[in-house]
């Protein structure tokens, strides 16, 4: 049987490559919204940061995105990250990472 090509991605925040599965996807639209993807396909320019309550925290801090991006986001935009991240942390403990 023929190995699965593993998609692979950086972290922005860390640098490091990743799995795809362990990424959150962040994406900035044309008209400059910056948003959380779930699916992975929404239109735009996509940046990846691990789904790490720390490494969120970190891009908070480090206004991660908005240098990315070239906007300013609200703090409002990286609590909600955090907040997503630690859904899917909870998630992958419960259901596995696949």
């Amino acid at each position: 049987m023929k190995k699965k090509k593993i998609p692979m991605r950086k972290d922005i925040v860390t640098g490091e490559m990743m799995p795809k599965r362990q990424l959150i996807r962040v994406v900035k639209n044309k008209e400059g919204e910056v948003s959380l993807d779930p699916t992975g396909k929404k239109p735009g320019r996509g940046a990846y940061v691990a789904i790490d309550v720390a490494i969120a925290e970190r891009a908070k801090k480090e206004k991660t995105f908005d240098k990315a991006f070239g906007v300013t986001l609200t703090p409002d935009f990286y609590d909600e990250l955090i907040k997503y991240a630690d859904h899917q942390a909870a998630r992958q403990k419960l259901f596995g990472n696949g």
